[in-house]
C-alpha cells in the first residue's frame, strides 16, 4: 500500500495515481504516429506538400498536442487528491500563573555577572535566563513587571511567549525617572495581576539588588496580602555582597568603571519568602542565577494538554477546471485556426 505523499501541509491523498504520468507520453507517441498512418494522403508533387506545410501547420499540431498532454496530466494531478491541512492548536493548559518581577533601578547595570566568559551586567544576566526560563514553560500564562521607583507592567500573564521573549528586551536598568527600589509596590503590583487569574497555582519571581527605599507599602505588607490571595513569591537577591564594577561616563563621553558597594535586605527578602511559603535565593553570578530558575522549573510543575484539530482543503478542483479549459481550446483551435485536414 502507498501511503500519502506530505510537504508540510501539502497531501497528496494517492499519489500512485501519479505514476500514470509516465505512460501519457509513450501515449502521445503511439498516437501520432498512428494518426500519420491514418491520414498520409499521396501527392503528385512534393510541391503541393511543401506548400500545405507553410504557414506553421506541423507547428500548430505540435502546439495542440501539447494542450492536450497538459489537460490530461493536470487531471491525473486531479486524480491523485492533491489536499492542504489547515491545523488549530489548542493548549488547555492547567499550569502555573507566573509573574517575573524584576527590579531594574541603576545599580543593576553593576557588572558582576558573566555570561560566555564575557562581563555583563545584572539586567543583561537576568534577561538572557528569565528567556530560558520562559521558554521552558509552554502551558504557563507568565507576566513580567519591571519596577524601581514604581512598578511598570512589561506584559501582563499570558501564554503568547513570543510576545514575553521579545518585551523583556525592553527592561533596562534605570529605565526609569524615579531610580528608587519599592519592593512593596512591586509586589502589591504584581499580585493585583494574578489575583483574577484560577490556576491551581500562583507564583511570584521577584528579583533585586537591593533594599526597599520607595514606595507607599511596605514589602511585609504586601507579602501578607500576596499570601491572602494564594499567591507564592520566591525572592531572588542579586548581585555580589561587595564592591562591583559599575560603568560610569567620563567627560569624554566615554566609559570607565569605578568600584560601589550597593546596599540590600536579605532578611526582609527571606521573610517575604517564609510567609508567602516560597524560597529565598542568593544569586552571586549568572551560573547561581541559573540554577535559581532552573529549581524554580522544577519545584513549580504544570501539565498541559495539547489538542490538534485538522481540517484538509482538497485542491483538486483547480487542476480540473484548467483542464477542461484547455481542452476547450483545443477542441476551439482544432476546429478554427488551425483546422485538421479531413
Amino acid at each position: 500500500m502507498i501511503h500519502p505523499l506530505r510537504f508540510g501541509n501539502f497531501t497528496i491523498l494517492y499519489p500512485w495515481v501519479l505514476l500514470f504520468l509516465l505512460a501519457v507520453p509513450v501515449l502521445f507517441l503511439l498516437g501520432r504516429k498512428v494518426r500519420s498512418a491514418a491520414q498520409a494522403v499521396q501527392f503528385p508533387s512534393t510541391e503541393i506538400m511543401l506548400a500545405l506545410s507553410r504557414g506553421g501547420k506541423s507547428r500548430a499540431r505540435g502546439f495542440l498536442d501539447a494542450i492536450t498532454f497538459l489537460a490530461v496530466a493536470l487531471l491525473l494531478l486531479a486524480a491523485s487528491r492533491p489536499q492542504l491541512e489547515r491545523s488549530n492548536i489548542h493548549i488547555q493548559a492547567s499550569g502555573v500563573d507566573i509573574m517575573l518581577a524584576f527590579d531594574v533601578s541603576s545599580s543593576m547595570a553593576a557588572e558582576d555577572m558573566t555570561i560566555a566568559n564575557k562581563r555583563v551586567s545584572r539586567i543583561e544576566a537576568v534577561k538572557r535566563i528569565a528567556q530560558q526560563f520562559i521558554a521552558e514553560r509552554l502551558s504557563d500564562r507568565i507576566g513580567i513587571m519591571a519596577f524601581a521607583g514604581h512598578p511598570f507592567l512589561v506584559s501582563p500573564p499570558t501564554l503568547d511567549h513570543g510576545w514575553l521573549l521579545t518585551n523583556i528586551d525592553r527592561m533596562q536598568a534605570g529605565m526609569m525617572e524615579e531610580d528608587s527600589t519599592a519592593i512593596g509596590s512591586a509586589i502589591a503590583a504584581a499580585a493585583r495581576r494574578l489575583r483574577g487569574h484560577f490556576a491551581k497555582s500562583k507564583v511570584l519571581i521577584l528579583l533585586t539588588d537591593g533594599a526597599n527605599n520607595a514606595g507607599c507599602i511596605s514589602p511585609l505588607t504586601a507579602a501578607e496580602a500576596a499570601r491572602v490571595l494564594g499567591i507564592k513569591i520566591y525572592t531572588i537577591g542579586a548581585g555580589s555582597s561587595g564592591p562591583v564594577p559599575y560603568p560610569v561616563l567620563d567627560i569624554f563621553g566615554g566609559t570607565r568603571y569605578r568600584m560601589v558597594k550597593f546596599d540590600s535586605d536579605l532578611d526582609t527578602l527571606k521573610r517575604i519568602a517564609e510567609m508567602t511559603g516560597g524560597q529565598f535565593f542568593r544569586a552571586s553570578d549568572s551560573q547561581s542565577l541559573t540554577r535559581i530558575f532552573q529549581k524554580v522549573n522544577r519545584m513549580e510543575k504544570s501539565r498541559a494538554v495539547m489538542t490538534k484539530i485538522s481540517s484538509y482543503w482538497d485542491l483538486f478542483p483547480w487542476p480540473v477546471s484548467v483542464a477542461l479549459g484547455l481542452l476547450l481550446a483545443e477542441i476551439l483551435l482544432s476546429q478554427t485556426v488551425w483546422k485538421r485536414l479531413p
